[in-house]
């Protein structure tokens, strides 16, 4: 595997990324890759590990040392099919994915000096489109069965594609106007171009896939429509009920959910609405350190802002990974300074927002209090403290899926809201649920990998395993351990 020595020769190299004074001026990507030739040589440092950690890394299980060894060989169309056999959407998490593949790699140990594995997939993908090696392989034959799949996030996607490619007839029903999700709306432009995003919803309609924009199902169509229409039904919803912060001033205009301002920009910036939320020239306040948040300020710094707060309920993480509660190949809990926060902006940790004040019904200033930085997050005397905060977006996580279709199909839930689905298959029958729906707010890998095991659970329950034990007890082809 790779080049022998050369994790002592070279060293790790960054993907190269736009200067932020460059990129705050528009809406392109600002994150690229090293040229070929250089990734080649990044590629090479990927040790022959006797246990390669990276796939225990990965929810996809994605075949690292594989493709890392073939594009140092500069066997590219191979790497490229080696990294589609466990993911459907490389382009998507190479540049979405915070990469724990990386962190637990075999190097990490040496913090810091991880294979690049995360700029190397997006080189592959990238290099696969560029020469037309990506195309759309529709089923040689079809079962007769539909199924229907709602939502239409990475989750809904990928679960789509499996089964189409497998010969179902499979309609994907999505409330918005396109498809991807949050991919599509909640995530910026400038971190994935949503042409990229539109590439692969058009491969997914060559191969079959139908999709039906602006039907919200529960209102446009009745669950009993949708389960006289299809033979199984997937719920690829998301985790889309946001945390709320129940403070007095909280109703003044002004105070939104970060959703409401992500979409709300995605929008504004594709032309297909005026854009009703601004940050432009206001004293804006995130709450919530997240990715979402590190987009909420990120946008606002494009829109100029007059100035920019990120404040966190948490204490200050350590700089470092700390080996006593994150040793590798955990994923650390340590210090991170996100792509916005290096563009400006201020952040605090460890803040209790405490009340909203403001005229004429709109917030105009935050109050808070330091706490202790862990729960209870206990506040301390004598720190209050209050900024002017003319647009205040709430990015503290989300809940669990919107109840109401699930009550609908008479879905049972668990103990945080989301469908109970431990196999995938619901309590009603022929119903399925996959990605954040089942399992909660989680990364982009895990949304692909649920909807491709998912898949795998449907077709099983269509085939006739409805009753027995072998629809629920799938092992993953892309990770070797049971699905959950």
């Amino acid at each position: 595997m790779g080049k022998i020595g050369a994790f002592l020769n070279l060293k790790r190299v960054e993907a190269p990324e736009r200067p932020p004074a460059e990129r705050v001026g528009d809406f392109r990507e600002f994150v690229g890759t090293l040229p070929l030739v250089e990734v080649r040589e990044q590629a090479s440092r990927c040790m022959e590990c006797g246990v390669p950690f990276c796939h225990h890394g990965c929810p996809l299980g994605n075949l690292i040392p594989d493709w890392n060894d073939l594009v140092y060989r500069d066997r590219w169309q191979e790497a490229l099919e080696q990294l589609h056999r466990t993911n459907n959407f490389p382009e998507f998490t190479g540049r979405l994915c915070p990469a724990p593949c990386e962190a637990a790699c075999v190097l990490e140990i040496n913090e810091g000096d991880a294979v690049s594995i995360k700029q190397v997939e997006l080189a592959i993908v990238n290099r696969g489109w560029g020469e037309g090696w990506i195309e759309p392989q529709p089923a040689a034959r079809q079962t007769g069965r539909s199924v229907a799949v709602v939502g239409s996030g990475p989750s809904g996607l990928a679960c789509a594609q499996q089964l189409a490619r497998a010969g179902e007839a499979v309609v994907v029903y999505e409330r918005d106007e396109a498809a991807g999700g949050l991919i599509r709306f909640g995530v910026p432009e400038f971190k994935i171009e949503k042409r990229l995003v539109e590439r692969r919803v058009r491969q997914l309609v060559d191969e079959g896939v139908e999709f039906r924009f602006g039907v919200d199902v529960g209102m446009d169509v009745s669950a009993a429509e949708l389960r006289e229409r299809h033979d199984a039904v997937v719920l690829a919803t998301g985790s889309r009920v946001p945390r709320d912060l129940p403070v007095p001033g909280r109703e003044l205009d002004g105070v939104h959910f970060a959703m409401e301002y992500l979409y709300d920009r995605a929008r504004s910036i594709a032309g297909t609405a005026a854009g009703g939320l601004t940050a432009a020239g206001k004293h804006v306040v995130v709450i919530g350190g997240g990715d979402t948040g590190a987009d909420c300020v990120a946008h606002a710094h494009r829109e100029r802002a007059a100035s920019v707060t990120q404040i966190e309920l948490l204490g200050e993480p350590p700089p470092m990974r700390p080996d006593d509660v994150t040793p590798w190949p955990r994923w650390p809990m340590k210090l991170r300074t996100s792509y916005a926060l290096k563009e400006g902006g201020e952040r605090s940790f460890s803040i209790s927002t405490t009340h909203f004040s403001g005229d004429d019904g709109r917030v105009g200033t935050i109050h808070w209090q330091e706490n202790s930085g862990a729960p209870p997050f206990e506040l301390i005397a004598g720190t209050e403290e209050s900024r002017p905060a003319e647009l205040v977006l709430l990015a503290m996580g989300f809940l669990g899926p919107e109840p109401e279709l699930l009550t609908e199909l008479n879905v049972e839930r668990d103990a945080r809201g989301n469908a109970a689905a431990s196999r995938y298959l619901t309590s009603a029958d022929g119903v399925f649920a996959a990605g954040d729906a089942r399992r909660g707010q989680s990364l982009i890998v895990w949304a692909i990998n649920e909807g491709r095991e998912c898949a795998k659970a449907v077709q099983a329950w269509l085939d006739g395993d409805r009753h027995t034990e072998r629809a629920n007890t799938f092992v993953s082809i892309a990770t070797g351990r049971p699905a959950e």
